[in-house]
């Protein structure tokens, strides 16, 4: 059963080192993401599940141990998923499961086990609304972190230039997530989604899966878009 699930942002730049001069930028996203695993650990799950957007899904979970690596980002600096190091060489992390993997060991993460999942963009939403109803159901108290962002075209200098969608979907998703509300992440759009550069709408859709009839209340803690891309921290528990 799902007891607690907390909604990061998983843009490179949360690091310190790849943002440089840039980090004190973030400082209070950071600050929020702190707070946000904090409510994970106080929900005292058996089982924590990260998740974040991937090339695809289906190649199997990434166990505790699992490393990810910010090379490819011009910095020389690698994570693990989780307090244990060296148990499961391989497959690296993708980038997003490597961002929420530092934001564990920034906060000593140690409440229970965790497994990353990477979750495909493509993914329909029916399918991820089954995969949340799994992860629920896969121990009796479980914790998902989703690390995931909005659309990255908020703004001219954004990723993906400005469109005047972006705003209204990115509001969409803060009201949800502020009230918890499974329904309104269900009906997202995926071709909308998929044009505005949201990466995070499959996680969210596997999020409210597994949150459906779990009567979580929602806060949101941050809602904004400092580089043209839609950044969200919020807490349901």
């Amino acid at each position: 059963m799902l007891v607690a699930a907390a909604v990061v942002p998983c843009p490179p730049l949360l690091v310190p080192e790849l943002a440089a001069g840039a980090a004190p930028e973030l400082d209070e996203l950071r600050a929020a993401c702190a707070d946000a695993v904090g409510v994970l650990a106080a929900a005292r799950p058996d089982r924590l599940v990260v998740l974040g957007p991937a090339e695809q899904s289906g190649r199997g979970p990434h166990p505790q141990g699992a490393t990810g690596s910010f090379r490819d980002f011009g910095v020389h600096l690698d994570v693990t998923l989780g307090e244990r190091q060296g148990e499961a060489p391989g497959r690296l992390l993708p980038a997003s499961l490597a961002v929420a993997a530092w934001l564990l060991t920034r906060t000593e993460w140690t409440a229970a086990p965790v497994e990353g999942l990477g979750v495909g963009e493509p993914l329909a939403p029916e399918s991820c609304a089954e995969l949340g109803r799994e992860l629920a159901a896969s121990a009796r108290r479980v914790a998902l972190l989703v690390a995931a962002d909005g659309s990255a075209r908020r703004s001219l200098k954004g990723p993906g230039y400005f469109d005047e969608r972006a705003e209204p979907f990115d509001a969409s998703v803060a009201a949800a997530l502020a009230h918890a509300d499974t329904d309104a992440l269900a009906a997202l759009d995926a071709k909308l989604a998929a044009e505005l550069l949201a990466a995070g709408r499959a996680p969210w859709q596997v999020l409210a899966g597994a949150a459906r009839g779990a009567g979580l209340r929602g806060e949101l803690l941050y809602d904004q878009a400092p580089y043209g891309v839609g950044y969200f921290v919020a807490t349901w528990s």
